[in-house]
């Protein structure tokens, strides 16, 4: 019998690359994640990536939109896509009997689209109102202009959604620019995670991609250097204050990434026993919101903690968050706190990796700039291997009070 836990990978000719785990269950989940983003946009193409992902899915040679969108969904399968600073991916949740018809659609939408004038016309509407309905709620806004702030005048600070300028100047010629200038075989991924020998799946790969040209990578994404901390406060017509408070820290591929990752979980993950959560929101009633988060790039890392409260409240929510920042820097974790946090954070990973779309999601991405894939054992193991030293060190580099970085968002 095949082993469960088991990556397993190859290349197609044109360069595209493929990860598989097989897994014995009546439903599958595979995509392909291409590793093209905001941050590969120039200025006057900021919004292009996330657009792209909307109007990939409006019509194919062969196909019109509703044929699309019908095509997984008729049988009940689930279709859908994302964009970020650096991926795009576009991927489907369906039964296992209906591989051939996912991946025929996916190479389809990905290789295919001829992007109607009329229907680019359609959905510059939808994304302007997505734009709209993402400045109504300040709780996620801010996450994106904290980083506006901290990499300002860099492509890695530029908003996902874009801007409606930007927008309004999009045409098919500039959006079949782009793909030709970002999206080269070299750099995507074909992800699956369900019932399928990997032999059988890598077969119908190749049917579906494997005559696709292959195209290099000409150009290095341009890496971030200079950062500067800040602080920000904007007014706005909200009812409460949003605190964001942060530092640039470890990159994807830096060995102390780990620890950081459980760093950041001691002190606001999603456990109600984080430390934010003990002393802002159980000990004092500060804060309904409170989360420390922690997103790698491919050249730098960002951690932040985010807070929501009160403007009577804001200055002492900070002044607990700095306190907090502080005890971290200043002592060491003790041999049970350290090996609760640890027993913490694995089981945390065990149940995100039950569900296999966040499974496919995570391997997808990660074997785009590695080629392979760490099991959820050897990342086990990484954790188990982190001692309370190394935490002190990470605290006192990350959250030096002079290098904090801090965003508000104020009411009158």
């Amino acid at each position: 019998m095949q082993e469960k836990s088991e990556y397993q990978y190859f290349t197609l000719n044109n360069g595209i690359r493929i990860i598989h785990r097989y897994h014995d269950n009546n439903v599958a989940h595979c995509g392909i994640i291409i590793n093209t983003g905001t941050r590969d946009e120039t200025e006057a193409e900021n919004g292009m990536a996330h657009f792209i992902e909307h109007i990939i899915f409006k019509g194919t040679k062969k196909r019109k939109a509703f044929h699309v969108l019908s095509r997984l969904e008729n049988v009940g399968g689930d279709l859908n896509a994302y964009t970020s600073k650096e991926e795009t991916c576009i991927y489907a949740s369906f039964l296992n009997k209906y591989y051939d018809r996912t991946l025929e659609l996916i190479s389809d939408i990905t290789f295919n689209s001829i992007f109607p004038e009329k229907e680019i016309e359609k959905e510059k509407d939808v994304v302007i109102d997505e734009i709209n309905s993402y400045k109504d709620n300040p709780g996620e806004e801010i996450f994106d202009e904290f980083e506006d702030v901290i990499f300002k005048g860099h492509p890695l600070g530029r908003n996902i959604l874009g801007n409606t300028k930007t927008l309004k100047t999009f045409n098919r010629n500039n959006i079949k620019t782009f793909i030709s200038n970002n999206y080269h075989t070299d750099e995507m991924v074909i992800c699956s995670v369900g019932k399928i020998s990997f032999n059988k799946l890598t077969q119908k790969i190749i049917k579906y991609f494997g005559d696709i040209p292959k195209t290099v990578r000409p150009y290095k994404r341009k890496n971030f250097s200079e950062y500067k901390a800040v602080r920000k406060e904007l007014l706005k017509g909200i009812y409460q204050s949003h605190c964001l408070i942060g530092n640039i820290a470890y990159k994807r591929s830096d060995p102390l990434k780990t620890a950081m990752y459980l760093l950041t979980n001691i002190l606001g993950g999603p456990g109600l026993n984080s430390r934010l959560n003990l002393g802002l929101r159980e000990k004092h009633g500060l804060s309904y919101n409170i989360e420390s988060n922690y997103t790698t790039y491919s050249d730098i890392g960002v951690f932040s903690i985010y807070l929501g409260t009160e403007k009577e409240f804001l200055e002492k929510s900070i002044s607990l968050v700095h306190k907090e920042l502080k005890k971290l820097q200043e002592k060491k974790l003790g041999i049970m706190q350290l090996h609760i946090a640890k027993q913490q954070f694995i089981g945390q990973l065990a149940i995100s990796y039950e569900s296999k779309l966040n499974e496919l999601l995570s391997i997808g991405k990660s074997c785009l700039p590695n080629n392979k894939v760490d099991s959820l054992k050897q990342i086990n193991q990484r954790i188990e291997k982190i001692t309370d030293v190394t935490l002190l060190e990470i605290a006192n580099k990350i959250f030096d009070i002079d290098q904090l970085s801090t965003l508000i968002y104020y009411t009158k």
